[in-house]
């Protein structure tokens, strides 16, 4: 497995508001500049499909892998490859740290770290804190 980028970032706002923010997600252009448009095809829970079309690129299917109380991760399948973003909160006191790590795997996950990667890992932290800024406007 390849990791492709990872992203950090702290903030005043609950967990639940992140998993509010990650669930809605015909809303994630409004924080995820490379997102076009996503559609999930049922509810936001384990084994869940959906869809997703990135700005330029096009659209790619994946599944909700894992979903617990602390972690989200949606795994998107390739051509050669599994395209994972794992999306972790810990909670320490008043303050939420969010974690999203991007790694790929598979026989063509060098071709794809070429074509993406860089895109991938130039965008992570400014999606993340932009979602930061979403969060902390929910009251859960």
């Amino acid at each position: 497995m390849t990791q492709i980028a990872t992203a950090q970032a702290t903030s005043t706002a609950a967990p639940a508001a992140f998993f509010a923010k990650w669930a809605d997600m015909a809303t994630w252009p409004e924080w995820n500049n490379d997102t076009e448009w996503v559609r999930l095809d049922g509810p936001f829970a384990q084994g869940s499909t959906g869809t997703l079309k990135p700005k330029g690129g096009p659209k790619v299917g994946f599944v909700i892998e894992k979903l617990t109380d602390s972690e989200f991760v949606d795994v998107s399948e390739l051509i050669g490859a599994r395209l994972t973003f794992a999306h972790r909160v810990a909670v320490d006191g008043d303050r939420t740290t969010v974690t999203v790590t991007v790694s790929i795997d598979g026989p063509l996950r060098w071709l794809w770290t070429k074509v993406m990667g860089a895109d991938l890992a130039e965008s992570v932290q400014p999606d993340l804190d932009a979602l930061v800024a979403e969060a902390e406007a929910v009251r859960v």
